[in-house]
């Protein structure tokens, strides 16, 4: 590649009243400071024209103004929702409305602020609950994202309830975050990790799982959606094995909840955790769903603030959940702006986002699958085998990290690339790495088409120098 000048990263808004990065020059529109989630906007399911033609992907776009932009002196592609979304206006909006007329701590003070950020936080559990269809709002626990919600269970739950020669079953498709936690508390328990390994249409094997559960088992941790294979698992059947034998069912549903229907009365797992940042809400707040009697019986994770019924000098006693397990001052802020993601994604209905979804998503894969030497990861799309909108992918004898650059920097194009937290699943593919794209509703087909082209270039580009 010698000789070959690469583009430095430029960015170029599109949109009215732009923020130019690179002439360190602001400005902004005044957002109104009404509380209501679409005050600043119309509705979000609301579009420029009634033509029924026009896909979901294009009558939201207006709403998520950073989609608005050149990079590197193209149009940008966001193609990298599996590892964290956009946020649309109203979203923001609650942030900042927060932060700009009821900032004041939560479940402390006795004056308006205080009473306004507390409703409001309280408010936000509410809506988590009935997003996922939880029987009661204090089965919700705010954590800092989902990663803290499974070390919180591994940590209280699992301390207080593995001994040695238990089993906690896994996958080998877990994310690292529910992976490590297990590895950690299994060395302090002598509890045994057995893990899943995948079938021949490269899903974790169902079969293999049920075979697995025994009397012995105590745990089965698993993902809902992968964010590699882009396979969806059968947790009510999961759950039904390991309950026949007294094991409890952790749902990994960071890529499940942003995308579909989630009834956690349904799928009658005892715990689910999943990340705002995933569903158009902000960084820095998740979310544990756990059944009432379990997190009754279950220890603090961390002691503090707001956590307590009192203290003395010598011991102290343990608010009731999900207060138990929220020590010191919360991301109040976070927390309200998740509540208004929640508002926005039910405004559009979550099952119109996964049909649209299911939809895109055979388009990616079809495009993808068209190109030569492109090797895509987990089950083909069929009538009966819906895959998550992503596709894992790689190009013989081309580096992921170098596709990833050059569709940036040449194209404007945003793709992960990287193991994606899943080093075991790469191992057991026969790879380190892999390159990603992952859509959300707000993307378009003529996103596709415009990664596909890009992608194309970009093969070529490296193929020359061979």
């Amino acid at each position: 590649m010698e000789g070959v000048a690469m583009k430095l990263p430029s960015f170029k808004s599109l949109a009215p009243n732009a923020i130019s990065i690179g002439h360190r020059s602001f400005s902004r529109v005044r957002r109104s400071s009404s509380l209501s989630v679409y005050s600043a906007a119309s509705s979000s399911a609301t579009v420029a024209t009634n033509s029924e033609s026009v896909s979901l992907g294009h009558r939201v776009r207006k709403d998520f103004r950073i989609l608005h932009q050149e990079v590197n002196g193209s149009k940008l592609v966001y193609l990298d929702s599996a590892a964290t979304s956009q946020k649309p206006a109203v979203v923001l909006d609650a942030l900042q409305n927060y932060y700009e007329f009821y900032n004041s701590n939560v479940h402390r003070g006795i004056h308006y602020l205080s009473a306004k950020a507390t409703d409001e936080f309280e408010l936000a559990r509410k809506k988590v609950a009935r997003f996922i269809n939880a029987s009661d709002s204090k089965e919700i626990v705010f954590t800092r994202n989902a990663t803290e919600a499974i070390n919180l269970v591994a940590y209280s739950w699992g301390l207080l309830n593995l001994k040695p020669g238990d089993e906690v079953i896994l996958t080998v498709a877990e994310h690292h975050s529910c992976i490590v936690p297990w590895q950690l508390v299994s060395e302090k328990t002598g509890a045994v990790l057995k893990y899943v390994m995948l079938n021949e249409d490269e899903v974790p094997d169902i079969d293999k799982l049920r075979e697995m559960i025994s009397p012995k088992t105590k745990l089965v941790a698993v993902h809902h959606v992968s964010n590699v294979l882009a396979s969806c698992l059968p947790i009510e059947e999961i759950v039904v094995c390991a309950h026949n034998v007294g094991a409890k069912v952790l749902v990994d549903a960071c890529q499940s909840v942003p995308h579909m229907v989630v009834d956690v009365q349904k799928l009658n797992a005892d715990f689910l955790v999943a990340s705002s940042h995933k569903m158009c809400g902000p960084t820095g707040i998740g979310f544990l769903y756990g059944r009432s009697d379990l997190l009754q019986s279950m220890p603090p994770f961390l002691g503090g603030g707001d956590m307590i019924s009192d203290v003395f000098l010598d011991h102290s006693t343990y608010a009731e959940p999900p207060s138990r397990f929220e020590a010191g001052t919360p991301a109040i802020g976070e927390a309200i702006a998740l509540g208004a993601a929640i508002d926005y994604l039910s405004e559009i209905g979550m099952p119109k986002i996964h049909e649209y979804e299911v939809e895109l998503g055979k388009y990616l894969y079809g495009k993808l699958s068209a190109l030569p030497d492109v090797r895509i990861y987990g089950p083909r799309p069929s009538e009966s085998v819906h895959r998550g909108a992503l596709c894992s992918f790689n190009v013989e004898g081309l580096h992921p990290t170098d596709l990833a650059t050059f569709l940036d920097q040449q194209h404007g194009v945003a793709i992960r690339s990287g193991h994606h937290c899943a080093q075991p699943l790469h191992r057991y593919l026969g790879v380190n790495a892999s390159a990603r794209a992952s859509l959300y509703f707000y993307n378009t087909k003529e996103d596709v088409d415009s990664f596909v082209v890009a992608l194309a270039d970009t093969v070529s580009f490296f193929n020359s120098f061979k």
